[in-house]
């Protein structure tokens, strides 16, 4: 049995699908690399800010006044007593 030859055209195809694909990978692997690079930076800050909780949680635990837990959980965490609203001034 006798095989044909494959056309130019054919070959050009083939060639361009192959360059398409080898293009397309060296984009897939530099939008990885770069979600790599931006995984491992909010890795850190996760960590970061994970130890600064643990330091304030430990600030607050381990204080005998009440008015300065107070004062920590209301300047660095943020946070309010039920019903309370705060206003900024923005004037500034």
């Amino acid at each position: 049995m006798k095989f044909k030859r494959a056309g130019i055209i054919t070959k050009l195809v083939i060639a361009a699908l192959v360059i398409y694909a080898i293009a397309s990978l060296a984009v897939v692997r530099s939008k990885t690399a770069a979600l790599n690079a931006q995984g491992e930076q909010l890795q850190q800050q996760v960590s970061e800010l994970t130890q600064q909780n643990a330091a304030l949680e430990y600030q607050i635990e381990h204080s005998d006044d009440a008015d300065t837990a107070e004062e920590i959980v209301r300047d660095k965490l943020g946070l309010v007593k039920p019903g309370e609203k705060i206003f900024y001034d923005t004037s500034n």
